[in-house]
């Protein structure tokens, strides 16, 4: 059996379903949803969703920017609120980075985004019981904050459903289908072929697999990411999400008034198998978050692990998404968010329709061409003017 659309989107993700809507929501609705498992079953659903616009490389900042009011208005626009809670969002570095962090919040502020420099003394009005002295500078958005990423994925989803879009789960795409040097469509699990004007790959740590069907390499490799529950013995208040650059750790308050610790180290890459790696955190992680938090929040009352899980970033090797067309008529790649997807989804899907509808987008300050695939072979990788010492290339 043949059947035929217009955009066939590989990957019933957050991405791939941002994408779906945002095609439905300028009118194409002739578009196809294929996901292997069910919706945001993959690497959706581990995701820590923080919200912030704290980036070095000004497009990612601008599409940081751009999604911050839809987040805010999502239940207008989506039916939803997605679980975001506005508790703001700071970074705070040492005394090595006091430069790069006044250079990205200068960049940043001139972008229009609202974002000021704060001192250790703010920060403790904003989380007490934080130790706040090896922190020399600090920057502090008041809009930025968490959500949830696999009910963002799910409204998306619905709302692209609502507006024409077709849906398939539990359908695997087992190769891409190329003719006359064109991709034309995927083959799937079924044996169905699907034929379409083209095909968008947004399948995270899959796409590399899917797109060598096809002789595309895709320089995507899947990063362990470990994520520690604690309990501190009494709920946390609301306090914002803190990315800790000083001890290389960010901290975010779950919605029971637990704390999330995850890891802003990435010096030592753990790359894995995303169909086969261990949900849960290493013992010498665990020990090693412990030991940062009872120095970051030493008057805990009575702190315990609660529990932990793993994820698996799509990193590339510069740490920034590809989203554009791939080197072969046909194939258009969404894929390599490297951690930064949640927050910039709906500025994902709007540049995707834009590229793919109209050859150029309208986000505001969004250069399209940094995001290009080619940008790797031309050894024009998407780096931050400002880096971070010990952070690596996550910001």
């Amino acid at each position: 059996m043949t059947r035929t659309t217009e955009f066939l989107i590989v990957g019933g993700g957050l991405e791939g379903l941002a994408i779906a809507w945002s095609l439905a929501e300028r009118g194409a609705t002739d578009v196809l949803v294929v996901e292997r498992n069910t919706l945001c079953s993959g690497m959706t659903g581990k995701s820590s969703g923080v919200v912030r616009c704290h980036y070095g490389a000004a497009s990612l900042a601008a599409m940081s920017w751009w999604s911050v009011p839809f987040f805010e208005n999502a239940r207008e626009i989506l039916g939803d609120d997605l679980g975001f809670r506005q508790c703001g969002y700071v970074v705070g570095v040492g005394a090595d980075n006091v430069d790069p962090l006044k250079a990205n919040v200068a960049m940043q502020q001139g972008l229009g985004i609202e974002v000021e420099l704060i001192g250790p003394e703010e920060m403790a009005e904003l989380w007490p019981g934080l130790r706040v002295d090896d922190f020399a500078a600090l920057a502090y958005e008041p809009r930025g904050g968490r959500g949830e990423a696999y009910l963002t994925g799910m409204a998306f989803g619905a709302a692209a459903r609502e507006r024409g879009v077709r849906i398939r789960q539990q359908c695997e795409v087992v190769e891409l289908l190329e003719r006359g040097g064109r991709v034309i469509g995927a083959r799937l699990s079924d044996g169905t072929e699907v034929h379409a004007g083209t095909v968008i790959v947004a399948a995270g740590p899959w796409t590399p697999d899917l797109t060598a069907s096809v002789g595309v390499e895709v320089p995507v490799k899947a990063q362990r990411a470990q994520l520690i529950l604690i309990d501190q013995g009494e709920p946390l208040p609301s306090v914002p999400v803190l990315s800790d650059l000083a001890s290389l750790q960010y901290l975010c308050r779950e919605p029971n008034g637990e704390l999330l610790a995850g890891n802003s180290d990435h010096a030592v890459p753990e790359y894995v198998d995303p169909d086969d790696f261990v949900n849960r955190a290493d013992d010498s992680t665990v020990e090693k978050v412990i030991g940062r938090l009872d120095h970051r929040l030493p008057h805990m009352p009575d702190p315990r692990v609660t529990g932990s899980y793993v994820g698996a970033y799509d990193v590339t090797p510069d740490y920034n998404p590809i989203i554009g067309p791939a080197p072969i008529d046909g194939l258009f790649l969404a894929t390599g968010f490297s951690g930064h997807g949640f927050k910039i989804s709906p500025a994902v899907g709007r540049l995707v329709a834009d590229l793919l509808l109209d050859g150029e987008t309208t986000l505001p300050n969004v250069d399209a061409a940094d995001f290009r695939y080619s940008r790797f072979a031309e050894g024009r990788p998407l780096l931050s003017p400002h880096p971070y010492a010990g952070a690596g290339e996550m910001r």
